[in-house]
C-alpha cells in the first residue's frame, strides 16, 4: 500500500485547508489516521477514521476545527482544517492501518507527509 498525501501549504491564521490522502496498491486498510510533526517535536496523534466514516476521533487540539473524512470509492481520506492557528504548523501524515482506528501511531503504512505552514 503506498499513500500520497497532498493539499499542504502556506495559510494564514484563520484560515483553512484540506488535506487528501490517496490509497493505491493492495488496499485493505480499515483505519485510517492523520499525525502531524512539528520542527522539533516528536508526532502527535490528530485525527482517526474507521473503515466506514461512523466514527472518528480528534486530539484535543483540533477538535472542533478540523474534520476527517474519507471516499473508500476513490481511497482517499481528508483532512479538514478551519481556523487554523500557528500551532497548527508541522508536516502533517496520512497513515493506513489494518486492524481498524488507532490514536497510537502504530500504522502498518504512512504516507511522506505534506507541509502546512501557517502565518501569525
Amino acid at each position: 500500500v503506498q499513500l500520497q498525501a497532498s493539499g499542504g501549504g502556506l495559510v494564514q491564521a484563520g484560515g483553512s485547508l484540506r488535506l487528501s490522502c490517496v490509497a493505491s496498491g493492495r488496499y485493505i486498510s480499515s483505519g485510517m489516521g492523520w499525525f502531524r510533526q512539528a520542527p522539533g517535536k516528536e508526532r502527535e496523534f490528530v485525527a482517526t477514521i474507521n473503515w466506514s466514516g461512523s466514527s472518528t476521533y480528534y486530539a484535543d487540539s483540533v477538535k472542533g476545527r478540523f474534520t476527517i473524512s474519507r471516499d473508500n470509492a476513490k481511497n482517499t481520506v481528508y483532512l479538514q482544517m478551519n481556523s487554523l492557528k500557528f500551532e497548527d504548523t508541522a508536516v502533517y501524515y496520512c497513515a493506513a492501518r489494518n486492524r481498524g482506528w488507532s490514536t497510537r501511531p502504530d500504522y502498518d503504512y504512512w504516507g511522506q507527509g505534506t507541509l502546512v505552514t501557517v502565518s501569525s
